[in-house]
């Protein structure tokens, strides 16, 4: 009975890797300009997009999303300012404006991205996944509030680094869904 279990097991895991491999062949298969604009989705630097594309085919989920770390971590300033630049990078969403306790929320909200961007020069930028979304109001608060005391070097690290982790998302969720791949021009993840 054992051994059933784990040949099924074996089996199954095997399925899943065969499946999440078939994933990626539209992205590593896709004419370079189309991967391109569906990676600058994910992280809103050309140069990026470009690393990630010339380095096609990638064998599996994991060794796309290590080239993607690789790729946020040589961005210059003047690819983390186009990355900034980009208004999809600010994607959250959020609890209606009218629901309970929320209009004060969302006027803190409000203030503070303006405060934090007349002191930085750029978005305020944090990774929310795997957050409910009941929580993530309080995070993005709590977060844009704390940060907004740093140096301008730490938190340009800071801002790099929630960049590096939302790119991960958005590649997790471009290749679960390919589908999304030759609707390039409307194409945003959130």
């Amino acid at each position: 009975m054992r051994a059933s279990c784990v040949s099924e097991e074996s089996t199954l895991s095997r399925s899943r890797s065969r499946a999440a491999a078939s994933r990626l062949d539209r992205l590593n298969t896709a004419p370079a300009d189309a991967a391109e604009a569906a990676l600058l989705s994910c992280c809103g630097s050309r140069r990026w997009a470009r690393l990630i594309a010339a380095h096609r085919p990638y064998p599996d989920l994991e060794a796309l999303l290590a080239a993607g770390d690789e790729a946020s971590y040589d961005l210059t300033p003047a690819d983390l300012d186009e990355a900034l630049a980009d208004e999809s990078v600010v994607g959250h969403e959020l609890p209606p404006a009218d629901s309970l306790g929320s209009p004060a929320a969302h006027t803190a909200l409000q203030a503070a991205h303006d405060a934090y961007e007349r002191r930085f020069g750029h978005v305020f930028v944090i990774c929310l996944d795997g957050l409910p979304p009941e929580e993530r109001l309080d995070r993005l608060l709590t977060g844009i509030r704390d940060r907004l005391g740093n140096e301008w070097e730490r938190e340009r690290d800071n801002t790099a680094e929630e960049l590096r982790r939302i790119a991960r998302g958005r590649l997790v969720r471009l290749a679960e869904n390919p589908a999304r791949l030759p609707e390039v021009p409307g194409f945003r993840i959130a």
